[in-house]
């Protein structure tokens, strides 16, 4: 059973191993929590550094977000190098459901970003594309990771089965799971199964460990049994989400639906 650590303004907290949860019932609100945590870590580590390097996910899980964080007006842009986590290979990097594009239409093309750096899941030599955009994650350590959790527990695409908790690579090429596949079907991103790319360019686990905060964002039914595994299941490849809670510094936002399955028992006081 977990158990709360507090529960102020509609805002529940409990601490699973290293991480912090925090559970708002709205969906909407639970982007703006996020966003206001976020936005307070990028201002402090602006005020020590010259620049900090972002990764983002792209998926609706967090359009919330998102739409929130570019409306912040404390933030300086200017100073912050952005990067994507995974790539569909073979997709037209113009296309509706190409991350690129996702992030370009929602953030990347909608605040002045010192610099962006795309995956190139048309790359002419994939593996030489994964050691490229390596370098840039190795010339730009990243400080904040924005990220969500799959139907299957992944995190970026490192599936059940290809994830790799002690992976030697930064990115690398995977082969997408059919959960993973239908999800993106469910999320009404394709309509069809088969439309849905079969591999992808991938920020492997420790690449995204790298990162000094780390905020998830997860609401919605389709995420309650992922979210349950996270903070119930044994630490495991089985479940990649669950390495979330060996590092300090990450944040796991939940709403109302996404927290449905765990089992709660709220030993904080109302405030």
């Amino acid at each position: 059973m977990l158990s709360t650590l507090q529960s102020k303004k509609g805002v529940s907290s409990l601490k699973k191993d290293e991480l912090l949860v925090k559970i708002i019932p709205d969906r909407i609100e639970m982007g703006r929590v996020a966003a206001d945590d976020a936005t307070e870590k990028i201002i402090q580590l602006l005020e020590k550094q010259d620049e900090i390097n972002m990764i983002f996910a792209a998926a609706p899980s967090q359009n919330e977000f998102i739409a929130d964080l570019i409306s912040r007006p404390g933030i300086d842009w200017s100073r912050i190098n952005a990067f994507h986590m995974d790539e569909y290979i073979g997709i037209d990097p113009e296309a509706p459901q190409a991350f690129g594009k996702f992030l370009k239409d929602r953030i990347f093309g909608k605040v002045p970003f010192k610099k962006v750096f795309y995956l190139n899941g048309m790359a002419a030599d994939l593996e030489a594309e994964c050691e490229r955009y390596s370098a840039l994650l190795k010339k730009y350590p990243v400080d904040i990771v924005c990220l969500g959790i799959g139907e299957n527990g992944h995190i970026a695409f490192n599936d059940p089965g290809v994830a790799d908790f002690n992976d030697d690579k930064l990115v690398k090429i995977i082969d997408l799971d059919l959960v993973s596949r239908q999800q993106q079907v469910n999320d009404k991103c394709f309509e069809f199964l088969h439309e849905v790319p079969t591999q992808a360019l991938t920020l492997t686990i420790p690449a995204m460990l790298k990162g000094k905060y780390l905020f998830c964002i997860v609401p919605a039914t389709n995420k309650a049994k992922a979210v349950y595994n996270t903070l119930n299941g044994e630490i495991s490849e089985d479940c990649p989400a669950t390495i979330l809670r060996t590092k300090k510094n990450v944040i796991l936002y939940l709403d109302e639906a996404s927290s449905a399955l765990l089992n709660i028992q709220k030993n904080g006081h109302e405030e």
